[in-house]
């Protein structure tokens, strides 16, 4: 049932949210169980933050070692800026890498967040998201979703985790 609260609209609770990302874990984990670790690489901001979410929750789950790595890249103009990585590149190599993010929208900040991953040598590429919109302009498709919102092009999405964490419409 979703609240309004001046122009939001609450589409994701704290409950639903923290269980969206369990599952989110499970399939993780059910896609890649042969695999000792994996690449948890999320794009700077909301998330990063998603990612090291996963990440406990795959190691509650699983045996599975994570690694999360930050992916710092300019959103609004990825082409005059370099995309960065937290870690160096030898970490990273011939590993599973599943890229995420919150909110995938047009597919383009996770599209440049992929350029330091095809500069090596790795086993797959997976993205998770935890809001889909559907409005893709670049052909990135997610393994994993949390949520699918059909949403116009006009809306926003915020999603905020932490400690209270929630997805609101705008």
């Amino acid at each position: 049932m979703s609240e309004i609260i001046m122009d939001k609209t609450l589409v994701l609770d704290d409950a639903q949210v923290n269980q969206r990302i369990r599952r989110m874990a499970f399939e993780i984990y059910e896609n890649n169980f042969k695999e000792d670790s994996i690449v948890l690489a999320g794009i700077d901001g909301q998330g990063y933050l998603f990612a090291q979410l996963l990440s406990k929750e795959l190691e509650k789950i699983s045996p599975i070692v994570p690694l999360v790595v930050k992916v710092s890249l300019d959103k609004f103009s990825p082409l005059q800026s370099d995309v960065q990585l937290d870690c160096d590149l030898k970490e990273v190599r011939k590993k599973c890498i599943v890229l995420i993010d919150d909110v995938l929208n047009t597919g383009r900040t996770l599209a440049y967040g992929l350029k330091p991953f095809l500069t090596i040598e790795v086993k797959r590429i997976e993205v998770a998201v935890l809001v889909n919109r559907s409005h893709t302009l670049f052909p990135i498709l997610p393994n994993y979703t949390g949520y699918e919102l059909s949403t116009t092009l006009k809306d926003h999405v915020e999603v905020k985790l932490g400690k209270k964490s929630s997805v609101y419409l705008h």
